[in-house]
């Protein structure tokens, strides 16, 4: 176990003045600790490692560290050769993905702290699963300027006792290692019998009370509680997997088996459409031959382990797409209510609308998992969020989450980290799919995860779904007890909310549509991703269409507008619905299941900075979807926009006729 640290290397400001930026950079110019200096806020990880970046899962990483960095200063090679041992950054270092190649390229860059205003949970995480130091003590940079060995000590402060000994012993499979031999112990849960929110119900019911027995469930949990709990489903996509087997085996031997591979899946679904939108300056370094040797090393992880792979769909003998994006499918087919479920992707929290505890996690942490079946957990803060009425025709939960997402305490970083537990007599009126919504952008609040009580709507779908039993699935139910502790608190009337849009750079910035101001002319609008592409929202694509066809009015040349689905089973529904040839036949292009442009990796993205998009994706941070702006709003103003040719409403259309 290491007691301290020596930092070798400078100190990295990241600047929001580009000159300094590339003066430390190119220049071999070491700046001085200036509180007065404007750091940038909100570094996503997709500026971190950007997606094609992901296409690597080795060493390679550390040559693109930071080249999506908004403003383009930072260069392939630039933070590897600029012989930094520290970065430091605003608020929210690391919002966004779960990607774990983010801090695996600062690490093998050589870095070996982050300095941030506050980091986010899953970057956090991540973090300390491979031995890179994080601090949100900006006291230290003096001590680091003056050459001090700085104790680890100083960055365990504040951690639970199993992330600290992680931290101590220098990452995750090192202490699963001394863990499993026997070396070290997590402390024994002695929390007394408490009034429960929902995720601290299931964690209790899920922690491993006794390791040697595999015992579950303790008599309570608290906020702050750290544990080892039992994971029911786990899985990875397309983007992970590859990384996540390359550290199974590096950690535990090339003949490590996966536990239990009947609770373990994969996914091909976000990079299947690639092909069609890669640059040709990326086809020309190689890096087709690098991503579509990703989806060959999952399926030969997937033979190997005996797991169930959800692949690619031809018809017609012709490749149209995924049997999925992997949320969708989860709810479709995996999660029950009361499980905990374990996913290589952020939006892993989606399933959380059926009522059971799911989020993201890194290579690290799935790769462990696969080994031990347990994740360790240091049991959340909760918010509550009690809606009541319901939503006016033309708002949907998009805006509510727009809406919520916008309010301080999100937007300062006060939620990071925190559950968003949703209820009340709004929520329960709302349709699954719309519910999922809110669990799913649960993530964009830096949350650890959104989960909303099941209930008979949730009991039918699964049992129409599925063929479940009722019985079996009630038994599974968890609820919060009345006079559980909520660390804050929101009353919402659905009834005053109105159409929200999230302007370009940060799903946190959302505004009513109606203070957009000038019309902001776009030339793409998407509909899909996990987030936009369910039944509902096609229902609420549909309406608009149908309204616009009525009004004869017609998709202007210049702007092309796509509706993906999010499952082959929706798109199914779609089918049976109408709605296909609804769609085509008011020009938009239809695309077969996969992340696609959510991930800009697939058609609807962008391809020059100038270019506009309204989406309805769930994120919009810089380069997530191309290279140009980002609007995101609901699906009924996606349909709206595509018709008026700018950023506008449902009620705008006809409005000059």
């Amino acid at each position: 176990m290491r007691s301290s640290v020596k930092i070798e290397g400078g100190i990295l400001y990241l600047t929001e003045d580009e000159d300094q930026l590339a003066a430390q950079l190119y220049g071999a110019e070491r700046l001085s600790y200036d509180p007065d200096r404007k750091l940038i806020d909100n570094i996503s990880t997709d500026e971190l490692t950007p997606g094609w970046v992901c296409y690597y899962y080795d060493e390679t990483l550390a040559r693109y560290c930071l080249v999506g960095l908004r403003g383009g200063v930072v260069k392939k090679d630039a933070v590897k050769n600029g012989n930094f041992g520290v970065i430091v950054s605003g608020m929210s270092k690391g919002c966004g993905s779960s990607r774990e190649t983010a801090p695996f390229s600062e690490l093998t860059a050589g870095v070996q702290i982050v300095i941030a205003k506050n980091i986010e949970k899953i970057y956090g995480q991540n973090c300390q699963n491979i031995g890179l130091l994080t601090s949100t003590d900006f006291g230290l940079i003096e001590r680091i300027e003056n050459g001090e060995e700085i104790p680890i000590s100083e960055f365990t402060k504040g951690l639970d006792p199993i992330a600290a000994s992680i931290v101590e012993h220098g990452g995750l499979f090192p202490y699963n290692k001394a863990r499993l031999a026997g070396e070290v112990s997590p402390p024994e849960l002695d929390t007394a019998t408490r009034p429960m929110t929902l995720c601290e119900k299931i964690l209790s019911r899920r922690a491993i009370a006794d390791a040697k027995t595999g015992r579950l469930g303790v008599a309570a949990v608290k906020p702050g509680d750290a544990l080892f709990a039992r994971t029911d489903v786990r899985f990875s996509h397309d983007y992970v997997t590859a990384m996540a087997d390359s550290l199974f085996r590096m950690g535990l031997g090339q003949d490590a088996r996966i536990k239990d591979p009947e609770s373990v899946f994969a996914f091909r679904d976000h990079l299947t459409f690639l092909e069609q939108v890669m640059p040709k300056a990326h086809v020309e370094m190689g890096l087709m031959e690098q991503a579509q040797s990703l989806a060959t090393v999952q399926e030969d992880f997937a033979k190997a382990q005996g797991i169930r792979l959800y692949g690619e769909v031809q018809r017609d003998g012709v490749l149209v797409g995924s049997e999925g994006i992997c949320h969708n499918i989860v709810i479709e087919e995996l999660a029950l209510p009361g499980q905990l479920v374990l996913g290589t992707d952020s939006h892993t929290c989606m399933a959380g609308a059926l009522g059971c505890f799911a989020y993201g996690v890194g290579s690290t942490d799935m790769a462990n998992s696969w080994f031990t079946k347990d994740v360790r957990v240091r049991v959340p803060e909760t918010a509550r969020v009690n809606l009541t009425g319901a939503l006016r025709d033309g708002v949907c939960a998009k805006d509510l989450m727009l809406y919520l997402l916008s309010q301080e305490f999100f937007k300062c970083g006060d939620g990071i980290g925190k559950v968003l537990e949703f209820g009340g007599e709004g929520t329960m009126s709302m349709a699954l799919d719309e519910r999922a919504t809110l669990t799913n952008m649960a993530v964009e609040a830096g949350g650890f995860t959104g989960i909303i009580e099941a209930d008979d709507l949730v009991v039918d779908y699964l049992v129409e779904m599925r063929g479940l039993s009722a019985d079996e699935i009630r038994e599974g139910i968890v609820a919060a007890d009345p006079d559980a502790t909520y660390c804050k608190v929101f009353d919402i009337d659905l009834n005053l909310l109105e159409p929200m849009v999230a302007t370009p750079g940060d799903p946190r910035n959302g505004i009513p549509l109606r203070e957009l101001g000038e019309k902001v002319k776009i030339d793409i609008a998407y509909g899909g991703s996990c987030t936009g592409g369910k039944k509902t929202d096609m229902d609420l694509y549909a309406s608009v269409v149908r309204r616009a066809e009525d009004l004869g009015l017609e998709i202007p040349d210049d702007v092309h507008c796509y509706i993906q689905f999010g499952s082959q089973h929706i798109r199914d529904y779609a089918q049976t619905m109408g709605y296909i040839t609804l769609f085509e036949q008011a020009g938009i292009d239809l695309i077969d299941p996969s992340c696609g442009a959510c991930i800009k990796a697939g058609p609807g993205v962008s391809d020059s900075p100038d270019q506009v998009t309204v989406s309805a994706i769930n994120r919009n941070f810089p380069g997530r979807s191309g290279p140009g702006k980002v609007y995101l709003a609901s699906p009924l103003v996606i349909a709206a926009s595509a018709f008026l040719g700018y950023v506008g409403g449902p009620e705008e259309l006809g409005a000059d006729g």
